[in-house]
């Protein structure tokens, strides 16, 4: 990958063996499975390995997804060194009444590590912050937490984060780390041109914080058909820079300091999406995705946890 256009993040991560990580690729979405199913998925084993065979080395999974195994098959077949690798993965709290699949944050790392057959994953991070302790079984947002820099004491897991929080759950976080060593390092959040925001000034927080913003849906406005202005001005830019709308929405991305998580299963798609780093938009070209953007509103997630915050 030649990057001769390199963007800026609010940190710097790099895998055990000195490589720095940009785009993500993930297996959630389209890829979940219900949790009581203990197949492994063949077509996401193989989308992971031709995403790896063709240059990604950073993954998204999550207990929730229930795509450990897949993740990790692809990962040996590969055959890359773990340490050239970056893994995410999430502790599930719940949703919406429906109980954590896991007692408490270190049981659901300890599953995963051993259905990713890995020591250590890179980010750990509470998938949400919307669940009682009705749902988790007494666990809350700061015994979580607490987990979570525990884990990193003992060396399963490199860094620390959070995803889907807003500035008042971050708060509460911030105010129990026992040293900047343990602080949250990154909030994964749904965030494209039709949601700038995921919740009231979050980016602008996490980035004066020292905060890795990270991106999930960042394609979301492209399967909207109610909102062409958008599209329309993509193809209009990328017949100058010989790029897609997809490869346009995922540089506004990453030149707005965000790290974006994406899929596909189609090799030319998988191409693409690496393939981010020979150009660069101009500051109006952001201005106007910016603009064009605000005119139109879509959540894809959380729309009702959002409501009131």
């Amino acid at each position: 990958m030649t990057i001769s256009h390199p963007v800026t993040f609010t940190r710097t991560f790099q895998t055990k063996s000195g490589k720095d990580i940009t785009i993500g690729t993930g297996t959630g979405t389209k890829w979940k499975k219900d949790l009581s199913d203990d197949s492994v998925n063949p077509e996401l084993v193989d989308q992971v390995l031709r995403s790896l065979n063709l240059g990604f080395r950073h993954i998204d999974t999550a207990e929730v997804y229930n795509t450990h195994k897949e993740v990790g098959a692809a990962i040996k077949q590969a055959g890359i060194p773990r340490e050239d690798l970056w893994i995410t993965t999430k502790y599930c709290p719940g949703y919406r009444g429906i109980n954590a699949p896991s007692t408490s944050p270190t049981e659901s790392l300890n599953k995963a590590l051993k259905e990713l057959d890995t020591p250590y994953v890179d980010f750990f991070l509470i998938h949400q912050p919307f669940f009682t302790e009705e749902m988790t079984g007494g666990v809350t947002i700061e015994s979580a937490w607490k987990e979570l820099i525990e884990a990193k004491k003992q060396g399963k897991v490199r860094f620390i984060g959070v995803s889907n929080f807003a500035k008042v759950h971050l708060k509460r976080i911030l105010a129990i780390s026992e040293s900047e060593e343990f602080l949250p390092v990154v909030n994964q959040i749904e965030f494209h041109p039709f949601l700038q925001n995921q919740s009231p000034d979050i980016v602008k927080f996490c980035q004066e914080n020292n905060i890795q913003v990270e991106a999930y849906s960042p394609l979301a406005p492209l399967s909207r058909t109610e909102a062409p202005e958008l599209v329309k001005y993509l193809k209009e830019i990328g017949a100058k820079y010989n790029k897609t709308p997809a490869q346009l929405l995922l540089r506004y991305t990453l030149q707005k300091g965000i790290i974006p998580i994406t899929t596909s299963c189609q090799e030319q798609r998988i191409r693409q999406s690496l393939d981010l780093f020979d150009f660069e938009l101009t500051k109006d070209e952001t201005t106007a995705i910016d603009t064009i953007g605000a005119k139109s509103s879509y959540r894809a997630f959380f729309d009702v946890e959002f409501e009131n915050l």
